[in-house]
């Protein structure tokens, strides 16, 4: 049976990294992204001529702009492209950017995921991948995250339409039977990475000896994870759809368990940074002194992030492995040649 991959918020920092090594490993795919305004769209077209010019004869690939909200557009979409894999990408992204803005995490968010799920449901998808977010572990303060640990209390919208993704996947499954995994990342970084995230933001400031907003006053950490790790998990779960897990205890459920072929795995590095020395490493890569400005921590943000991923190594035999010094290098190398600073 031939496969297709469907993968929503192709022109994503995510979405476009894992449409290349698809492409690479010539699988046929389907992307979709509405290239929205919530940062440079340049970019997001960049990352999309960038898929385009790698590909190679035997590649099979099909970029259509259109929303998550717009059920019948993507209800045209899967009639005529019958995706097997459904990789969910696409989100209102930002935990500040909620504060400001929450409809639009309503929309892309809620509905726009509860139309993914109704689409799967249809078209008796095989595998259903979703993104989660670190920030669905909110207040908890017990290191390192833990998929067992309840997840009650986000501080942020954006962390509580995380949350509320994977009790509707875990609905469809439970009803419908679709294997889904959701995968809660930690603070991904690499080449083609967002604007709005530290790293972009970080070596704007240093190269236009402008300076850096450090929050906390620097007592900060972070689970920074490359982006190639990130890929690399995506791909084994794809091919490892989630079934039932056979230690349910209905009389006493834990958080990381389920009688629905539902999965929840932790993807981070598993090595939580302190934010000076991410920026003492970005110093040392572009050969300048940062200006630093410390502030207090902001609403919604959370003191550290520290992730456990047992649970995905003892599923898909693979936890992130990139060092943090060696992902500061290979994204100011390509911070060099895109920006040309």
């Amino acid at each position: 049976m031939e496969i297709t991959y469907f993968v929503t918020g192709a022109a994503g920092f995510i979405g476009s990294a894992l449409i290349n090594r698809l492409l690479e490993n010539n699988e046929k795919v389907v992307g979709i992204d509405n290239l929205n305004d919530y940062y440079d769209p340049f970019l997001k077209r960049s990352r999309i001529e960038n898929i385009n010019k790698s590909l190679s004869k035997k590649s099979s690939w099909k970029f259509i702009e259109a929303s998550l909200e717009d059920f019948m557009t993507l209800e045209k979409i899967f009639k005529k492209n019958q995706p097997t894999i459904v990789i969910n990408l696409a989100a209102q992204a930002g935990v500040r950017y909620s504060l400001k803005n929450p409809k639009s995490y309503i929309d892309s968010n809620l509905v726009g995921f509860s139309n993914i799920l109704e689409l799967c449901r249809n078209y008796e998808i095989k595998n259903f991948i979703y993104a989660s977010s670190s920030s669905v572990y909110g207040a908890n303060k017990k290191m390192p995250f833990s998929e067992d640990d309840q997840v009650d209390h986000p501080i942020s919208l954006y962390a509580a339409t995380k949350k509320a993704n994977e009790l509707m996947a875990h609905t469809y499954s439970h009803l419908y039977e679709i294997p889904s995994t959701g995968l809660r990342f930690f603070t991904v970084y690499g080449p083609w990475g967002r604007p709005d995230m530290a790293p972009i933001l970080f070596a704007n400031a240093i190269t236009n000896r402008k300076p850096i907003k450090v929050f906390n006053y620097g007592e900060m950490e972070r689970d920074f994870t490359f982006i190639d790790d990130i890929v690399e998990g995506i791909l084994r779960c794809s091919k490892r759809p989630a079934t039932k897990h056979h230690g349910f205890d209905p009389y006493n459920p834990d958080a990381s368990t389920s009688n629905a072929p539902h999965r929840i795995f932790n993807i981070g590095n598993g090595k939580p940074v302190k934010l000076l020395y991410f920026i003492n490493l970005l110093e040392k890569e572009f050969g300048i002194e940062a200006i630093k400005d410390f502030q207090p921590i902001q609403p919604g943000d959370v003191q550290a992030t520290f992730s456990s991923t047992q649970k995905l190594k003892e599923w898909i035999n693979y936890s992130p492995e990139t060092s943090i010094e060696n992902g500061v290098k290979k994204f100011v190398n390509w911070y060099l040649g895109f920006y040309g600073k």
